[in-house]
Parts: C-alpha cells; structure tokens; sequence
C-alpha cells in the first residue's frame, strides 16, 4: 500500500479508504489510486484483513489425509466449491497416519485465526480442539475426546449390502480383506458380520484377513495367498478402493492357475471400474457430497445461524451391480482356457 500511496500521490489512509470501500475520496484521487493499483499489480491480503479487530475471518481449514488418494481429492474439491460461493477460501492441511503432525497442522491453522475446522480425523486424541474456540466438523469418522458435529458415510450399511448380495448369489465362503484397522474399517466389518447372521451362514474366520497395510500390494499379496489354498473362497469383499485394484491385479496374474475365479466386490468406486474385462461390482456413495455436507454444516456454524447440538449426518450406501459381484460359485466364475 506504501508504493500505492507513493504511485498515486496521497496518503496511506486515502488508499485504504479506496481499497476497502470507503467515503471521503474525491472521485479523481480515487481514479488515481485505481490506475496506481493496477500498474503496480497490488492485492489486498485478506488474510491479514481478517486479524483485524472487527473483521471476521472468510477462511475455512481443511485438514484430511493424502490428497493423491481420489477419496480425499473428492471432498477438498467439493468443499472449496461451496465455500467458494459464500465467498471463503479453504486452507488445506494434509496429514496420513501421523497423528503428532496432524495436532501440529491444527494448532497452526487455529492460530491463523480460521473460521471453522473440517476435519478427517486420524486415530489419536482430539480432546485438544475443546478449547479452540473455532467450530470444528468432522468427515468421514468420528474423533475420540470431543463430542463435535460429523458427517459420514453408512460404512455398516455398507458393508451389510455387499455381503448381502454376494450370499443372495449362493456364495458361502466369503473372504474379506481389511485395511488397518480404522473406525470406517471395523464398521464395514460389523455390517458384514450382521448379514452373515441374519442368512444364518457363519463367518470363516480363516477368511477374515487384516492387513498391516492400506495399499494395493498388501492387498494383492492376501488375494494371491488366500486364493492359493486347498478349499479358497469363492467370493470377496475388499474394504476399500485400493485393495479392490490390488485384488484385481492378483486375480489377473493367477490366470489359469484358479479353477474359478471369485466374486468381487469392493467398497468405493473408482475410476475405469466399468470399463475392465469384467466390470467390478462396487458399494458406492456420493464422496463429494461428504465435503459438501461438511462445508455446508462449518458454514452455518461459524455464521451462528446454526445453534444446534452436535450433529451426526450419515449419508447412504448404494451397490452398483457391473458383473464381477454377480459370479455364483460355481460355474459362472470358470475360467475360460488361454
């Protein structure tokens, strides 16, 4: 603003008049200040605007996990576009597995004085956020230590559906391969558990595989094991969109040396789903309505125009039938000869 005042001949306080929108300026002068501004690039800083006394923050923090996983990209691109048209930036903050680097993140964007907190909780503590002074809505799983508004998806229901429609197609020995165990993770677990039950059909616990790893190649190398023995399952369920392609990959390289090939369905959707050899059969739910949800819920809270007690908004699951969840156990699933 000095090279501003400097450009255009006046005073600091006249440019800021000009800037912020003020009275007093004689339309020449502001003219003046205008074409100043213009040659000289300047842009108001509306960060440092909102720590002014009086002013109101128009920024929002996102903090969530690793933005090149498309669940993640997903809900930081939905809710920059509805806070983007109330007129607030979203700060993002991302932080995977390291529950020490996520409280520093928050810490440091509460400091910026941020309207509100969206937050994709990791598994430690959160009782720290009591005092922050901020609202703070969590997506995707609750935290531990704060009762707080949160936004998720229906990972029991889910996780029901899926079993469901495997054991409505005869299959009874139904593998299911889990990431680390997540809260999002257990409930998908317990949602399957409730439809073996309710068809009256035990869980082979042998076929129950926790993996140390979230990734494709844990998971290719459960799908390769578990394929492998004597009496394999003819189905399986994988509890996320990474460990469907590393399901995926292993069946593809086992080839000839299975009898039948299982069933598949996976939690999450993901891109070229529909577009393989055998379309893969998917529980799917609107990622991007999760951020706007969040961003929606954060908004009315930090205006005040919503007072209410915590929320808890679960958003539904549906299964997309493709073809790779419709394989009975027996025939439908053979091989054809390479």
């Amino acid at each position: 603003m000095i090279d501003v005042a400097r450009r255009a001949g006046v005073g600091l306080g006249t440019v800021s008049r000009v800037v912020n929108g003020g009275h007093g300026v004689r339309d020449e002068t502001a003219q003046r200040v205008r074409a100043a501004i213009d040659e000289l690039g300047f842009q108001r800083n509306e960060v440092a605007r909102a720590l002014r006394p009086g002013k109101k923050s128009t920024s929002l923090a996102l903090v969530l996990g690793d933005l090149t996983n498309p669940f993640y990209a997903s809900i930081a691109k939905a809710s920059l576009e509805v806070a983007g048209q109330s007129g607030f930036a979203v700060v993002l903050g991302s932080v995977d597995e390291d529950p020490e680097g996520e409280k520093r993140a928050i810490q440091e964007l509460v400091s910026r004085q941020v309207a509100g907190l969206m937050i994709v909780p990791d598994q430690g503590d959160h009782a720290f956020l009591q005092g922050a002074g901020v609202p703070v809505v969590f997506v995707d799983r609750p935290a531990t230590g704060i009762d707080a508004d949160i936004v998720m998806v229906d990972n029991e229901g889910g996780g029901r559906i899926a079993a469901e429609h495997l054991l409505e197609q005869g299959h009874e020995r139904i593998a299911i391969i889990l990431a680390p165990s997540y809260y999002t993770i257990g409930r998908r677990l317990r949602g399957f558990r409730r439809a073996h039950r309710a068809a009256g059909i035990e869980v082979d616990e042998s076929l129950v595989i926790q993996l140390p790893e979230g990734n494709a190649e844990a998971a290719e190398k459960a799908t390769r094991e578990v394929m492998l023995r004597p009496d394999p399952p003819t189905a399986i369920f994988s509890s996320t969109n990474f460990l469907t392609e590393g399901v995926l990959r292993a069946l593809g390289e086992l080839g000839s040396e299975l009898d039948n090939e299982p069933a598949v369905v996976g939690f999450d959707d993901f891109r070229l789903a529909d577009m393989l050899p055998t379309p893969v059969t998917v529980v799917a739910s609107d990622i991007a309505e999760l951020g706007r949800s969040a961003a929606r819920l954060l908004l009315d809270r930090a205006s005040g125009a919503d007072t209410r007690p915590p929320q808890r908004i679960v958003l539904p699951c549906a299964l997309i039938e493709r073809g790779s969840g419709e394989r009975p156990p027996d025939s439908a699933g053979k091989r054809k000869a390479r």
